[in-house]
């Protein structure tokens, strides 16, 4: 039987690659099952189970209710009981059968382990690097590209690169920002839009916003991937200074995050244009 260390072990190097998985516990049992109230394994969506939960009775059901916690992120309790079981029906327990002669009863907790989602800022002027810092504060991955800088000039980044160009090895991103403000605003938005992102938070007014627009289109770029870009970027905080501009910037991912981005497109007109600081 592995070790609650082995299974801590497991869930360490899963969050370590990046690997989504759960964190199944027994928490309550009534006789007779081979789990035990206290037994842990960590589940990968792909249904590698990584310690001792009971036997297979149960097993169908935990690995469907893994899937859905991964696929929600939203923890849960279920209980694995015979049918027609008086424990049936409480509140707060996802309830499933369990077909096993054994017709025992086991109660689990599931915790999914997600990993942050990952952003990708472009630039390093001083709203960059505010975004940089607020964004890793609020559990964000972030990966820096920024010319002419080092890591040391972006703490807390988990990746960087002294250029727009993604390097090849790098983990996939879920958003972009482009912050870099007259500082290669077409290549950063290129590049954001090749990697095909979820969405583009860009740092440009009204009018510049769509000059880029206008330049991306005619490089090439489809009406769905122009749609992914979100400027001026931020929630409308009536911001102004570079701390302010990054505070609506990241307000806008946790939202993103939280909510989805339904509605959020290039028409949103979700801060005002000074607050990229540019009126041109």
């Amino acid at each position: 039987m592995i070790s609650s260390d082995d299974v801590f072990s497991h869930l360490q190097r899963f969050r370590t690659e990046g690997t989504p998985c759960a964190l199944v516990t027994v928490v309550r049992t009534l006789a007779p099952t081979s789990g035990k109230p206290g037994s842990r394994a960590v589940i990968t969506m792909a249904g590698a189970v990584h310690g001792w939960i009971g036997g297979g009775c149960a097993s169908g059901a935990v690995l469907r209710a893994v899937k859905d916690a991964l696929a929600d992120g939203e923890p849960r309790l279920i209980r694995v009981s015979p049918p027609g079981s008086s424990s049936k029906g409480e509140d707060g327990v996802i309830d499933f059968d369990m077909r096993c002669a054994s017709q025992g009863t086991v109660d689990l907790f599931i915790e999914p382990m997600l990993p942050p989602p990952v952003v990708r800022v472009h630039g390093s002027a001083p709203v960059a690097r505010h975004v940089v810092e607020m964004a890793t504060r609020v559990g964000l991955s972030v990966q820096v590209l920024a010319p002419d800088t080092d890591a040391a000039s972006f703490p807390g980044a988990r990746r960087h690169a002294a250029g727009h160009d993604v390097p090849a090895e790098w983990p996939s991103a879920r958003w972009s920002v482009v912050a870099t403000q007259g500082q290669g605003d077409r290549a950063a938005l290129e590049a954001s839009i090749g990697t095909g992102v979820e969405r583009i938070a860009l740092i440009a007014s009204r009018r510049k916003r769509d000059a880029l627009l206008r330049d991306m289109e005619e490089r090439g770029a489809s009406a769905e991937a122009l749609a992914r870009v979100h400027a001026p970027a931020g929630v409308n905080i009536a911001a102004r200074t570079p701390e302010e501009i990054a505070l609506s910037v990241v307000a806008q991912l946790v939202e993103w995050r939280r909510s989805g981005v339904e509605g959020a497109g290039v028409g949103r007109d979700a801060g005002a244009d000074s607050c990229c600081g540019q009126v041109s």
